[in-house]
């Protein structure tokens, strides 16, 4: 019963979990070409190291895991193997979780950011005709910054002698495309103005808000209506 358990888990389990380690590696790197060869060339040592344990337990008797005076070498066989596991844990964990965990976060943050930036564009009081733009300025690169305000003031002025003043709020956002660098954030919102002696004047707007990370920071690069072109 000893030998049995020491063959399963020395001459089976430990070749095997290596194998299964490199094979591992492999789907979290999606298969290189320079991993491709490096896990052949391992699986091939692993399964030669295999070929030789079984005819030497065919010609002596004994095994790897079954031999009594071969302690190094059990401990080898179980040091490789795990290193193997720890290395398959890590390169998953990098590969998968954190790629997954910040795909996630940078999507909430655009989202945010474009629902901001939208809602300020969309957004004016004649007592304090500066203040959207500043806050939409504040998420936006410099280049566009500089050019969102010279595009609204003369807009401005024109609300500002009329008093109109106008309100939005985000009804949906989501993201339409998103990459390392750069992203694309569609926001449906609802847009109120008021204009005096009028009726409220309620309508729903869809803007497309693109994005670019600028030192780790996300800033919206341009704000358009989605059926612009």
């Amino acid at each position: 019963m000893r030998n049995n358990l020491r063959v399963l888990a020395f001459d089976v389990a430990a070749p095997l979990a290596a194998i299964a380690a490199l094979i591992y590696i492999g789907m979290a790197l999606a298969w290189p070409l320079w991993w491709v060869s490096v896990a052949s060339v391992l699986g091939l040592l692993i399964v030669e190291g295999v070929i030789v344990n079984v005819v030497l337990a065919r010609r002596d008797g004994v095994t790897v895991g079954t031999d009594d005076d071969g302690p190094g070498l059990r401990l080898a066989v179980v040091g490789v193997a795990t290193v193997a596991l720890v290395a398959a844990v890590a390169i998953g964990y990098t590969q998968w979780t954190v790629k997954d965990r910040t795909f996630r976060n940078d999507s909430a943050e655009v989202v945010g950011i474009a629902s901001s930036v939208a809602e300020a564009s969309a957004t004016f009081t004649p007592s304090s005709p500066t203040a959207a733009i500043d806050r939409a300025t504040e998420l936006m690169t410099p280049d566009r910054a500089e050019k969102y305000k010279t595009e609204f003031s003369a807009v401005a002025k024109q609300l500002t002698a009329k008093n109109v003043s106008a309100h939005a709020e985000t009804i949906s956002a989501g993201v339409e495309a998103i990459g390392p660098q750069h992203a694309s954030v569609a926001v449906i919102m609802r847009g109120t103005q008021n204009v005096p002696d009028k009726p409220a004047d309620v309508a729903v707007l869809a803007l497309r808000v693109t994005l670019s990370k600028d030192g780790g920071r996300w800033l919206a690069d341009n704000v358009e209506p989605i059926n612009s072109r």
